[in-house]
């Protein structure tokens, strides 16, 4: 995650199909006390704190992002009644709230030390997990799908002779472990687990579908770094025509596969 560039309008394009998952997650979770204080790591513009407060009405409701333009979203549009908080939570430590619950969608493939090339969150998770009340749970959904094409060709062409010098390898890059190192490390923090995977057939219609969705996130750290819109309208044209070949539109719309991690941990 970066404050610079997230546009909440471009990620809720797509809404419905980036919330499913959360839907799936959050059915998975069990039962919490009454009024629970709930963490939403990662709340973006608060589509995902909504679905929070349909499952935990009565709960104390706080998202977490380090974005502004997400959280005035959130506070607009996205879930009204709850609390929001600026911070990065690579830092920020959650101990302080005491939490019955800490959720987060689609948050901690972003949450790499800088400079990274790979993901390295797993200390984060296990950080998350302690810093639940005992019995609390840790829910988290991310997505599974960096060795598709609509990421192996943005990396082809962001390390080509056109590209390098102004992207190179230096624009912010996403990551996941396996789900088999989510498990062990929810296990290692005293933590009873559950960690499973889904490919979603998602269905995409309109022009360039597969373009439109990426812009809404591992577009946008490479977006970023091209001030120049020539540059911009030069490299998604590129970039557009690769997708467009790599995801053929049929006769029903345009088939992106959607594949997601998920992980249920209750603390000791």
């Amino acid at each position: 995650m970066s404050a610079t560039g997230w546009d909440p309008a471009q990620y809720l394009r797509f809404a419905d199909e980036r919330t499913r998952p959360l839907h799936e997650l959050v059915a998975r979770m069990p039962a919490l006390p009454a009024a629970p204080v709930v963490l939403d790591i990662g709340c973006g513009p608060g589509n995902s704190t909504a679905v929070l407060r349909e499952r935990w009405p009565d709960a104390h409701l706080t998202g977490i992002d380090d974005s502004p333009e997400m959280l005035a979203t959130a506070r607009a549009t996205g879930e009204p009644r709850a609390a929001y908080r600026l911070a990065d939570a690579r830092s920020w430590d959650p101990a302080d709230a005491g939490p019955d619950a800490i959720v987060s969608n689609a948050t901690l493939q972003w949450l790499n030390p800088d400079g990274a090339t790979g993901p390295d969150h797993l200390p984060l998770v296990a950080r998350w997990a302690a810093a639940l009340k005992p019995g609390g749970v840790l829910a988290f959904q991310v997505p599974g799908n960096f060795d598709a094409p609509s990421h192996t060709l943005l990396a082809d062409l962001r390390g080509s002779a056109r590209w390098r010098d102004a992207l190179g390898t230096g624009a912010q890059r996403a990551g996941v472990h396996d789900p088999a190192d989510y498990l062990h490390t929810l296990l290692g923090a005293d933590c009873t687990a559950d960690v499973w995977e889904t490919t979603y057939l998602t269905l995409l219609t309109g022009p360039d579908p597969v373009l439109q969705w990426v812009k809404g996130t591992a577009l946008r750290p490479v977006l970023s770094r091209l001030a120049d819109p020539a540059d911009r309208e030069e490299f998604l044209a590129a970039y557009g025509a690769l997708l467009r070949e790599a995801y053929p539109e049929r006769e029903h719309g345009t088939v992106f596969p959607f594949r997601r991690i998920f992980a249920v941990a209750r603390r000791h």
